[in-house]
């Protein structure tokens, strides 16, 4: 099988007294048969073992290096699969295989494209983020097979402290909410690996995540009325009206950010004071307008787009920057820990100081939780409208004083 056999017993002085000569050659140990030490002409030197499968096939099964392992070791190596072909193993195949086994970040592609049918596309495009930002980088070229729980945690407490940093995303901040959320994605990631019998058990079963903390932040009648300020300072200073009255319309309805910044003309329904949205988190929608945000929407000047508020370069696109708005505008009112979800929680906490039911109040919001929403059920139109009503006036009073004074008059 080898070129320029010899044989003599393997030791360490004698694999280091072995020279490269023109073409290779292998030396054969004469105390353990199949184990050899094959010396290129670049004189590399590399531990072989050969033998012969039940099935009556040739194999020729690379150790390491000479250097990598000591003579000793290499020829405990090749005592040890040696045994395992007499037991009827097959170790050069199954190392091919192990080879050719998937890794995590093959698993990812898999998964992504053949696990999330369920999925919506926002939901997509956060996975792949994290993936990209947060999984691939540490267990990225890891088998499958190998990644154990304490994989798991570490790579959450490295995301929780921002310690990866991948090629493509040099800036991701991390934090243990990303943590949290990266640890329950890798969960489906490998439940999926599960189901399709490419691993044997979930190795994130066990791992204690850190707590998911979403924040219940409300703003007062006094936070609502500066940040109403500063949304009518900004307007006086040529701000982009765009990105004002997006967040007006967030506060008077409770609805989530994009379904106002993508908003379209045709799911505006004036006449019946309503937003008929085609698509949302929990699919098709209706978000009742109280009188306030429905005279702010029917303000708003036509532009020639189908979005409500789009993008100034490229009409057929919603609006782009909001977030990066929302930074100076939550910086200039001096609530820099004010996200734009909190908008939503206001509009709840409105609604509740106001005397309205939480059922009302999960119906207004669009709640899709099955046993929250079978609640709702039995709840008339009217009723909705009314309450929609009280607590976009209430709301409206704070953040736009100058609206409701006008229609007072």
């Amino acid at each position: 099988m080898a070129q320029n056999a010899r044989s003599g017993k393997i030791t360490k002085r004698v694999v280091d007294s072995l020279a490269p000569e023109d073409a290779r050659y292998t030396l054969w140990d004469t105390q353990l048969k199949g184990f050899g030490v094959r010396v290129a002409t670049t004189d590399i030197k590399t531990y072989v073992v050969r033998y012969r499968t039940t099935g009556g096939a040739d194999r020729l099964l690379h150790i390491a290096r000479h250097g990598v392992v000591t003579a000793e070791e290499a020829r405990e190596r090749a005592a040890a699969v040696l045994a395992d072909v007499a037991a009827g193993g097959d170790p050069q195949s199954a190392k091919v295989e192990r080879r050719e086994e998937l890794t995590m970040s093959g698993l990812c592609e898999l998964y992504m494209t053949e696990g999330t049918a369920m999925k919506k596309a926002s939901t997509l495009r956060i996975d792949r983020i994290r993936i990209d930002r947060h999984i691939a980088p540490r267990l990225g070229r890891m088998k499958v097979s190998d990644i154990t729980r304490a994989d798991i945690e570490r790579l959450m407490v490295d995301v929780g402290l921002g310690r990866i940093r991948g090629e493509a995303t040099p800036h991701t901040r991390g934090g243990k909410h990303a943590a949290a959320r990266t640890v329950g994605l890798l969960g489906g990631i490998f439940t999926f690996a599960v189901e399709r019998e490419l691993i044997q058990t979930n190795p994130t079963r066990g791992v204690k995540r850190y707590k998911d903390n979403r924040r219940d932040r409300f703003l007062s009648p006094a936070e609502l009325g500066r940040l109403g300020d500063v949304l009518t300072d900004m307007e006086k200073d040529g701000g982009d009206p765009r990105h004002i009255n997006i967040i007006r319309l967030l506060a008077l309805t409770g609805a989530r950010k994009n379904e106002i910044a993508r908003l379209k003309w045709s799911e505006v329904d004036r006449d019946q004071g309503l937003l008929r949205l085609e698509d949302s988190k929990t699919g098709a929608k209706i978000i009742r307008l109280g009188s306030a945000a429905l005279k702010l929407i029917e303000g708003l000047l036509s532009n020639g787009s189908v979005y409500v508020f789009p993008d100034r370069r490229h009409l057929k696109r919603p609006v782009a920057n909001l977030d990066w708005a929302w930074v100076g505008i939550r910086k200039r009112a001096g609530m820099e820990d004010l996200r734009i979800h909190d908008l939503r929680h206001s509009f709840a906490s409105a609604g509740l100081a106001s005397g309205e039911g939480l059922p009302l109040i999960g119906k207004l919001l669009g709640h899709s939780h099955i046993s929250t929403t079978s609640r709702y059920a039995h709840l008339a139109d009217d009723p909705l409208r009314a309450a929609a009503d009280r607590i976009s006036e209430m709301v409206a009073l704070n953040l736009l004083p100058a609206l409701v004074a006008s229609e007072s008059e």
